[in-house]
């Protein structure tokens, strides 16, 4: 007789800053992700071309499985005045395929609802998950990649102190890499 192995899990933790509730998705934040991905202003540097519902959910159901497995992922964002799913922030190690290797250091990332670009809502949502990043993972170094053309998510990332380290090729796109130095603990 075998025994089930156990999973960890890792509930995905609550974090609120005074404009933004972030939290784990639900699955009634469905429709509106997918709303977003239907915009070319969103999917531009990302998919670039919408993408339909099975994708989209199999995205939500890759975050949880993040947090069951790993104890990191994306979290959903929504605005606390309207209750509104606005997006998603958070940590991933997708064991992408990518020279050069990214080599498990937790990869940041972010998406918001055009409708609500420039805001400062991207910036308010990163620091805070940068700072339970930074506790999380004891202030280790940490990467993103994304469009070299995306000058809005280039100026937030390196804000925060993101700067970058390569130029490569991901899925046949043209791709930066950036990467945050190991931050020290306080």
């Amino acid at each position: 007789m075998t025994t089930p192995s156990s999973t960890p899990y890792h509930p995905v933790p609550v974090l609120e800053t005074a404009r933004l509730l972030l939290r784990g998705y639900k699955p009634d934040d469905l429709p509106a992700f997918l709303a977003m991905f239907q915009q070319p202003e969103f999917y531009r540097y990302l998919t670039g071309k919408p993408v339909v519902e099975e994708e989209a959910w199999t995205t939500i159901l890759r975050s949880a499985g993040h947090w069951v497995l790993q104890g990191f992922g994306f979290w959903a964002v929504e605005e606390k005045a309207t209750g509104r799913f606005i997006g998603s922030v958070g940590f991933v190690d997708r064991k992408r395929d990518i020279v050069p290797a990214i080599n498990g250091a937790p990869e940041i990332g972010w998406v918001l609802d055009p409708a609500i670009h420039g805001r400062g809502y991207a910036s308010e949502a990163v620091e805070t998950v940068l700072a339970w990043g930074d506790a999380h993972f004891r202030g280790a170094r940490t990467v993103c990649i994304m469009d070299p053309d995306n000058e809005a998510s280039r100026r937030v990332a390196e804000k925060f102190g993101y700067r970058e380290y390569a130029r490569t090729t991901y899925h046949d796109k043209p791709t930066v890499m950036l990467e945050r130095a190991a931050q020290p603990l306080l």
